[in-house]
């Protein structure tokens, strides 16, 4: 019985540490995920997909959103100190070179070979040619009009039949504003920049460049005071203060304010970011509900084929985090690029073009706004990322809004010497690249 009670003994021995092994192993595999964000539809959206990888494998995410306006700043130090903060940050365009040296390498996250090439290159690679990013949704501008008002095939095709068909809108009184966009600094997208893009022209030459090597090349020119900028100053000059196609405000409207408009049937016309639809059409939100639809930017009188601008928001992994989350991290990523169903849901809760390009397939299939999409922008020939991708791209571009905005401030006669005046402190910005 000895012998027997010794043996029991041990096996109770053997098991107890057998559970106590298994509980170790149990909380050491336990995994939090913290993933700093702003709190949008599309981050939202994409967070939800990568939730459900953590909760079938056992990792918590824990959340923690910042307002737009403290974001960049507040994650910045985080990277610069080496800190673990946060394992995921939201990681933009805009960003992606003042960055890249703090952020660990994504090319090994399955999935990144369903992503569109020229978008991640263009702007998040670090100096040994490795992405720094993981696409969560492509984010670019459309022509937005109102369906009730006017319908495809009589949208306006040039500036001038913008301005035409929106002073007979407002004649007629349909709407009180025939266009509505935004020109703050950091809202130049939905203005400034898409008139100089549909009119051959840019902040920098060679238009539509944004390779730095050229772009020092040709001695970092502004195109402020070349005549298609002229050009672009002119027609929102006519636009607030002679055709009076948009209201006097703009000049300092941002995106919000702008789609706040549109939203209120205020306007027939606007261009905004696709990823707004979900809100455009959304009855609790918008006016205009149900009679939206998007179309191809209205061209300038120096260019005649279209164009499109195409970028990218993403997910990146901060250097400082230790290698097992960093691990977990692209999984968990590699997941959310996989999951095809999870990319449809985000799509059809947003608006947001998913990143993996196999989905976009099924899409164009079943969806009519993806087959619109598909075409005024993933079909268009010239296509081009929406920033300049150096660190000075920030006071570049105040540097370009300050001066358009000051030239079309002012009497339309001033304009050109206006904008002569700006060219300095553009170069000056953009010349500071190394």
């Amino acid at each position: 019985m000895k012998g027997w009670t010794a043996q029991i003994r041990a096996f109770v021995a053997a098991g107890a540490l057998g559970i106590s092994a298994l509980m170790a192993s149990s909380a050491a595999s336990a995994v939090e995920i913290k993933i700093g964000y702003m709190k949008h539809p599309i981050q939202e959206a994409s967070i939800a997909i990568m939730e459900k990888w953590a909760a079938k494998n056992g990792v918590t995410i824990i959340k923690i959103p910042m307002a737009y306006e403290i974001f960049m700043e507040k994650v910045t130090a985080t990277l610069t100190s080496g800190g673990d903060q946060y394992d995921i940050i939201w990681h933009n365009d805009d960003w992606g070179q003042l960055w890249k040296n703090w952020l660990a390498p994504t090319n090994d996250v399955p999935g990144m070979d369903t992503v569109l090439k020229q978008t991640v290159d263009v702007a998040f690679l670090n100096n040994d040619g490795k992405p720094t990013v993981v696409p969560m949704a492509h984010t670019f501008g459309v022509f937005y009009y109102r369906t009730d008002l006017v319908d495809q095939a009589n949208l306006p095709k040039t500036w001038d039949e913008l301005s035409t068909l929106s002073q007979k809108l407002q004649q007629d009184g349909k709407v009180k504003w025939g266009f509505v966009g935004s020109m703050a600094m950091n809202h130049s997208w939905f203005s400034w920049f898409w008139a100089n893009w549909t009119n051959n022209c840019d902040v920098l030459a060679p238009a539509y460049e944004r390779d730095n090597k050229v772009l020092a090349a040709n001695g970092w020119k502004p195109m402020i005071a070349e005549p298609c900028s002229q050009q672009v100053v002119e027609y929102w000059w006519d636009a607030i203060n002679k055709t009076k196609i948009s209201p006097p405000a703009m000049i300092s409207y941002t995106r919000n304010d702008a789609n706040a408009i549109f939203q209120a049937g205020d306007a027939a016309f606007t261009v905004a970011d696709l990823t707004l639809y979900g809100q455009f059409n959304d009855p609790k939100k918008s006016k205009v509900s149900g009679k939206i639809n998007i179309g191809f930017l209205p061209l300038g009188p120096s260019r005649r084929e279209h164009v499109a601008w195409n970028d990218i928001w993403g997910w990146a992994i901060p250097k400082g985090v230790p290698a097992e989350r960093q691990e977990v991290a692209k999984k968990m990523l590699g997941a959310m690029l996989l999951d095809k169903e999870g990319q449809i849901d985000l799509w059809k809760a947003t608006g947001g073009p998913p990143p993996n390009t196999e989905v976009w397939k099924t899409l164009i299939e079943i969806d009519p706004l993806f087959r619109r999409a598909d075409e005024v922008v993933f079909k268009v020939m010239q296509v081009i990322a929406g920033g300049y991708y150096t660190p000075e791209w920030p006071a570049i571009h105040k540097a370009y809004n300050d001066g358009v905005v000051g030239a079309l401030n002012g009497s339309r006669e001033d304009i050109p010497k206006k904008l002569e005046q700006a060219a300095p402190a553009i170069h000056e910005a953009a010349a500071r690249t190394n």
